[in-house]
């Protein structure tokens, strides 16, 4: 099962720290959530204040990091076979991925550790400009591939 994953940090650099990540199922299931403790909008480059953070949803998206990763755990182990993580930005998305899903430095089985990168994938349609928003996204990225 493929999951097409999409994050939004706060800024193009190795310090990003996660603002939200997103990911939407091959059969459509999706998984979205909004970190409320792992960032400060004084980390969050220009583009992010003026694009990424007007979108965000908050409400019962929002949640502490100790509760989104249970939340993202509880979601990835619901899948019955192993799944697979496409994102079209492995350099940021995978890696703020990783930090959200180790568990007490365990790797949660049902996932394939290493991603696969969507650019290197032959998409089925042509996709839209992406709004910067991490489930939108996700659904665009996912609607490219659909089988």
């Amino acid at each position: 099962m493929r999951l097409f994953l999409d994050c939004e940090f706060t800024r193009l650099s190795a310090t990003a720290k996660l603002i939200s990540l997103a990911l939407v199922a091959e059969n459509g299931r999706e998984f979205y959530v909004e970190l409320l403790d792992t960032w400060r909008v004084e980390d969050c480059s220009d583009f992010v204040k003026k694009i990424v953070l007007p979108q965000l949803w908050g409400g019962s998206y929002a949640l502490p990091i100790v509760e989104a990763r249970m939340s993202l755990l509880r979601f990835l182990t619901s899948f019955k076979k192993e799944v697979e993580i496409v994102t079209d930005a492995p350099q940021y998305d995978w890696e703020l991925f990783c930090d959200l899903v180790y568990d007490g430095g365990r790797w949660p089985r049902i996932v394939r550790n290493f991603p696969t990168d969507a650019t290197t994938l032959t998409p089925t349609s042509e996709g839209e400009e992406l709004p910067h928003h991490a489930l939108l996204d996700a659904r665009i990225i996912a609607g490219m591939f659909a089988q």
